[in-house]
């Protein structure tokens, strides 16, 4: 099952994902299996990241919080708000 998840920064934390980017980055390619894809929301000039976007599978809702738990971001507490729905990929599937 693929979910989306969009995760929005706290305010005044971009030292937090600067800080956790490499380690962040090496959860995403270690568990490549699973991430579909994933990348930075940014602010209106594109000059700064301001949250993120994954999709990602996993069996069940409960194997995807575990994955989740264990994101550098997230055990950083970058993250304000998290929100996820599951998703079906219908145009541009990269298989």
């Amino acid at each position: 099952m693929l979910f989306a998840v969009t995760c929005l920064d706290k305010p005044g934390h971009t030292d937090v994902r600067a800080g956790n980017r490499a380690a962040h980055l090496d959860f995403l390619k270690a568990n490549a299996a699973a991430v579909k894809l994933a990348g930075p929301f940014t602010s209106d000039d594109g000059s700064a990241m301001i949250g993120s976007l994954l999709v990602i599978e996993a069996p069940d809702r409960a194997a995807l919080d575990a994955l989740l738990a264990a994101d550098p971001y997230a055990t950083a507490g970058l993250f304000e708000t998290v929100e996820i729905r599951p998703w079906r990929w219908v145009i541009g599937n990269p298989g």
